[in-house]
């Protein structure tokens, strides 16, 4: 049972888990980041606050509905997907692409070239 949870542990998947996890994590504060300090502040820029959390505010009843946060969520999500799928997914999956390439049967040798080595091969005797 040891065997199997030494095999399990340090055969590659969960180590491979384990560094996706950190990467991902490392990844979203770097978007978060990027987020907070470049995209809200154009968008200050723009619209006169560096964040849409005091923007569109509903109030009922002396309760608010904060749409506004909100959207600066779906905006956080979004880059944050944007970041995870261009710097993650897209180069993993032309990873894979070429170690899958890599792993086809090589193509043969041009004809001329396996003439060449068979006379090579006669002259050498």
């Amino acid at each position: 049972m040891l065997k199997e949870f030494k095999e399990f542990a340090f055969g590659g998947n969960l180590v491979d888990i384990a560094v996706g996890l950190v990467m991902g994590l490392a990844l979203v504060e770097l978007v978060g980041g990027l987020v907070d300090h470049v995209v809200m502040p154009i968008i200050g820029i723009i619209f006169g606050e560096p964040s849409f959390d005091g923007a569109l505010v509903a109030t009922i009843n002396d309760s608010e509905i904060r749409f506004g946060s909100f959207l600066t969520a779906v905006i956080t999500f979004i880059a944050i997907a944007l970041g995870v799928f261009f710097f993650v997914v897209k180069p993993y999956q032309s990873y894979k692409a070429r170690v899958a390439a890599g792993s086809e049967e090589p193509a043969p040798p041009p004809e001329d070239t396996v003439l060449l080595r068979e006379i090579a091969a006669k002259i050498g005797n």
